[in-house]
């Protein structure tokens, strides 16, 4: 079986701390998998788990995988996260961070 990273994108919701308008987390989970696909769906699973946990957080849809070169022993371990503070709105935010068209990435048809 393989092994996949796979980021996934949530919004945070404000808070008093914040100095600009939202907070997004990016975080990177470890998962064996048949396929992309699968780890893909692993992640988004966990995510939206892990969003129903902290209410304030909402999972913006946005998952990127890569398979890893080695096999790991490891299934959901969060191995990253970033907390970015932004003052745009969640499609601009994707669009300014993860969408500028001059990625070689791969889309998912489904």
């Amino acid at each position: 079986m393989n092994s996949y990273g796979v980021r996934c994108v949530i919004q945070i919701a404000p808070e008093d701390l914040n100095k600009k308008k939202f907070v997004y987390e990016e975080r990177i989970t470890i998962w064996r998998a048949n396929d992309i696909d699968e780890a893909v769906d692993k992640a988004e699973c966990e995510v939206k788990r892990y969003c129903e946990m902290e209410t304030k957080h909402r999972f913006t849809g946005l998952s990127q995988a890569f398979w890893m070169f080695d096999e790991i022993e490891a299934n959901g371990v969060e191995v990253f996260s970033l907390l970015r503070e932004s003052n745009l709105e969640q499609d601009d935010y994707l669009n300014r961070f993860f969408s500028t068209e001059d990625e070689r990435q791969q889309t998912n048809s489904e």
